[in-house]
């Protein structure tokens, strides 16, 4: 059995933990049957979540821990991608809005040739309804400006054959490890930079509808997300057409 590796981006989530996220991971891998990593990635968080995240790593094997300056999610994920040792590498939101158990439904794919197996969420059950306007506008949006033939690309349960993720992450030129960010951020256009340099490379890409539940936690300003969501959108683009993506 090829070796997994999860990154998982921490801002803030003291709360979360507390609440037993980690937990739920460890007590989840700790009955599988192939080796793993845990690589937790503090994005300069202003409260506990550093603490209380190095406190677990050091009474849980498996678990690694990353303090890296701050620059919002897609950077922090960015770090850990690139740390990472697995065969596979999934990364995953610290409050299981997608439970780790799902990750037995991307795993597969990697057996029948795909490179990335990527997490889709099917109505957003629970979700507010300005979070599902702003969903379905950015299908539209990332529809027409890059072509992305995905039902949910915004889904943060991801994972890569490692090979796939050194030359993805490597690419990366809207967000990257330099890339600073003000307070907490979702970087919108991560994941669409990901999958569209994915595309550039010729890799093969399976959509698995998952698990996914609307959690409280959860930070979302309509107005600055949906225009960091657009600029990033359009930034993507321009680097395509300025061929800074090309292999």
């Amino acid at each position: 059995m090829q070796t997994l590796s999860i990154v998982i981006p921490a801002y803030n989530e003291e709360k979360t933990i507390k609440n037993g996220s980690l937990e739920d991971v460890w007590n989840y891998l700790n009955k599988q049957k192939y080796n793993w990593e845990v690589i937790i990635v503090d994005d300069a968080s202003t409260d506990k979540t550093l603490l209380l995240s190095q406190s677990f790593a050091k009474t849980h094997s498996g678990i690694k821990v990353l303090a890296e300056p701050h620059r919002g999610k897609g950077g922090s994920v960015i770090a850990g991608m690139l740390s990472a040792s697995g065969d596979i590498i999934l990364f995953a939101d610290m409050d299981q809005a997608t439970p780790i158990n799902q990750i037995e439904k991307l795993l597969p794919k990697f057996n029948k040739g795909f490179n990335i197996a990527i997490g889709s969420r099917s109505g957003r059950k629970g979700a507010p309804l300005i979070r599902k306007a702003m969903a379905y506008g950015f299908v539209v949006l990332r529809n027409v400006v890059l072509r992305l033939p995905y039902k949910d690309t915004q889904c943060g349960f991801k994972a890569f054959k490692k090979d796939a993720a050194k030359n993805i992450f490597n690419r990366m030129r809207v967000v990257n490890e330099k890339t600073r960010k003000g307070g907490a951020s979702v970087s919108a256009g991560f994941d669409l930079e990901v999958l569209y340099v994915a595309r550039k490379l010729g890799y093969k890409v399976a959509e698995v509808p998952v698990e996914w539940h609307h959690k409280e936690t959860e930070r979302i300003n309509p107005i600055k997300d949906s225009w960091e969501g657009l600029r990033d959108l359009l930034k993507v683009r321009l680097n395509a057409l300025l061929g800074k993506y090309r292999v």
